[in-house]
């Protein structure tokens, strides 16, 4: 269905910042312009089968200064920053960087003989193209490190576009990351993969169409590439700051910062070119302390003081500030006063949100009191484009607090459906209702009717008008929004309404590097989280499995309704046991297989009783991936 206009209430909003801001300051477009050196000829970076995975010129309309009624102008100032800036860039002598080739920033540094590259992005045809650029401007000399700062996936995705598997079993490579950065790296999207990358779907706005009705970026870049995903295991590992290493001639000096913005991660700076990298802990945003995908809260304590320890450990010794996405800071004393800014916004939020908690506010109250301070808040670094103030002081107070606000009427509340049953009934059926919402529309009280028509949809999903003025009331919603997740979330929620969940292909969670690098214990923590628990109510199932290329044993036991496992052990009497190796059974996960092939071909055998397996197959539930969201 078409998109709509925006609403006076909704022009009026967005024009409210246009007098809170200072749209003088242009710094940013300068720094973002600043060192460039040349971007592709050829907008559009394909795959090794010539499909499109990422469009340089993907937003043309972006070329406009002025944002259009449907777009906060200040999430259309950071699209136009994060769209209109790609190519090759010079930040200080010795160190480079590839912007606007995907969500995520590839730096590349100088060695004495080669480079080192940081963050090759999320997918290998981008990663390759952007070191192509380099190379075509820089000069082809061999990469001797590449560095993965954090464990998400758009921080070394992509590795395999710019060194080989050989590379680095040979020597020629090292590949560098913080401590516990695989376990972090696979984990994340293993046991929740399927409910986090359906709502990054969401997120991203991976199907809301390009333009100023639709998806114009997610703040913290444009959005991510859609090529192959690969992985290549670290070789060396950081454990602790002021840790040094020096590789080919290049002295690099790191510091810790494990569950900040990432669970596994670390800052370092290159004393020679005076170059800090701040990973993914200081960028021009305000970042997620919860992510709306879907993950573990993040600490803000702990993240404000790793920023705290960064400018004291590293002081004076650096002039520019980079980091895995946005723009560099020039200057020492800019830097400070960026990273000083961005520890001190990470701050209130915890602080205030602690100090309101005490005395009685709920995780509903508290976001609607607190407001930056003027200079934070009017810091462009510090607006929410990717994070915002509302939810991450929800994740504040449920790291502290969870869920319940202590009222006992949240405490055990009625589900959607049957709650929405009841709503409507207590508003004298749809019709009222409906009226009701129409009229608060009209006022442009757009979050209470799409609270309040929530309960009609999930009373009667049938019901076409609660869809469509649940889905005008969201896309209104998107319009006014400053973050880009927020904006692409509620346009994501007004496309479904309006169209139903779309019968797409799945987009595969997982790459060929990421299973064959998954610990079995991880696989076997998702089958347990696969087993249908009602289903295995009263069996008894004992597996025995012998992976015979690395020689790991397991005995899998399903006993009251759960999947318990114990390594290097096998049980004296199995119902059966699977004898495979571990290369067949990745190839089962991926799906390049099945369990039945791998057996009829003699790469997989069992012994005891072939229908005890079975069975226990019969029990794991498979996740269906375009579930209904806005919808029962």
């Amino acid at each position: 269905m078409a998109q709509k206009e925006a609403t006076e209430f909704t022009v009026t909003a967005n024009s409210a910042l246009l007098s809170e801001l200072d749209w003088q300051n242009k710094r940013d477009f300068e720094a973002a312009a600043r060192g460039f050196i040349a971007s592709l000829d050829d907008p559009v970076i394909t795959d090794a089968n010539g499909r499109p995975v990422w469009d340089l010129n993907g937003y043309p309309f972006l070329e406009e200064e002025t944002a259009p009624p449907s777009v906060n102008p200040s999430l259309w100032r950071i699209s136009r920053l994060n769209a209109l800036y790609h190519g090759l860039f010079k930040v200080t002598e010795g160190v480079y960087q590839v912007r606007g080739f995907d969500l995520s920033v590839m730096s590349v540094i100088e060695t004495d003989t080669g480079y080192i590259v940081i963050d090759p992005l999320v997918t290998v045809p981008v990663a390759k193209a952007g070191m192509e650029l380099a190379y075509q401007h820089l000069g082809r000399k061999p990469i001797v490190a590449v560095i993965y700062t954090h464990s998400h996936i758009d921080h070394w995705g992509g590795v395999k576009g710019v060194i080989s598997d050989e590379d680095v079993t040979s020597g020629r490579v090292m590949v560098i990351a913080p401590e516990h950065f695989l376990e972090h790296a696979i984990s994340e999207n293993i046991i929740a993969g399927n409910v986090m990358s359906r709502r990054a779907s969401y997120m991203y706005g991976n199907l809301v169409p390009k333009g100023p009705k639709g998806q114009i970026g997610s703040g913290l870049g444009q959005t991510t590439s859609s090529g192959l995903i690969s992985l290549i295991v670290p070789t060396h590992t950081i454990v602790q700051t002021g840790q040094k290493m020096t590789i080919d001639g290049l002295e690099i000096e790191f510091q810790m910062t494990p569950g900040a913005e990432a669970p596994a991660e670390f800052n370092f700076l290159f004393p020679k070119y005076r170059a800090l990298c701040m990973a993914e802990n200081c960028t021009h945003n305000m970042h997620n302390l919860y992510t709306l995908r879907g993950a573990q809260v993040r600490d803000p304590k702990a993240w404000a003081q790793y920023v705290d320890e960064a400018i004291n450990h590293f002081a004076g010794r650096y002039d520019v500030v980079f980091a895995s996405h946005h723009w560099p800071t020039w200057g020492y004393d800019d830097c400070v006063e960026f990273l000083k800014q961005q520890r001190d916004m990470y701050k209130y939020l915890h602080d205030e949100t602690l100090r309101l908690a005490n005395q009685g506010y709920t995780i509903l109250e508290i976001p609607e009191l607190i407001h930056l301070p003027a200079d934070l808040f009017r810091a462009w670094h510090n607006r929410g484009y990717y994070g915002t103030v509302n939810h991450n002081v929800k994740a504040v107070y449920q790291r502290y607090l969870g869920f319940f606000d202590g009222n006992p009427a949240t405490l055990h509340p009625l589900p959607p459906e049957a709650a929405g049953r009841r709503y409507v009934e207590l508003a004298g059926g749809a019709e009222a209702l409906l009226a009701k919402a129409r009229q608060a529309f009209e006022r442009g009280e757009y979050r209470w009717v799409a609270q309040l028509v929530n309960h009609l949809v999930f009373a009667d999903p049938d019901n076409r008008e609660a869809r469509e003025l649940q889905a005008d009331a969201l896309e209104q919603m998107g319009y006014q929004a400053e973050s880009g997740p927020w904006r692409n979330f509620y346009l994501s929620g007004a496309k479904e309404l309006r169209d139903g969940v779309l019968d797409l292909a799945a987009p595969k969670a997982v790459s060929p590097d990421t299973v064959r690098a998954t610990p079995l214990e991880m696989f076997f923590d998702l089958l347990a989280v696969r087993l249908n628990g009602p289903k295995a109510e009263g069996r008894t199932i004992v597996l025995n499995a012998h992976f015979t290329d690395i020689d790991e044993r397991y005995v899998l036991t399903v006993e009251h309704g759960v999947l318990n496992y114990v390594k290097d052990r096998q049980a004296d009497q199995p119902d059966a046991t699977l004898i495979a190796t571990r290369a067949a059974l990745d190839e089962v996960v991926q799906g390049q297989a099945t369990m039945a092939e791998k057996l009829a071909a003699g790469e997989a055998r069992i012994e005891g009783d072939p229908a005890k397996l079975a069975e226990f197959l019969s029990l794991l539930d498979t996740f269906e991936f375009w579930f209904n969201i806005v919808t029962p």
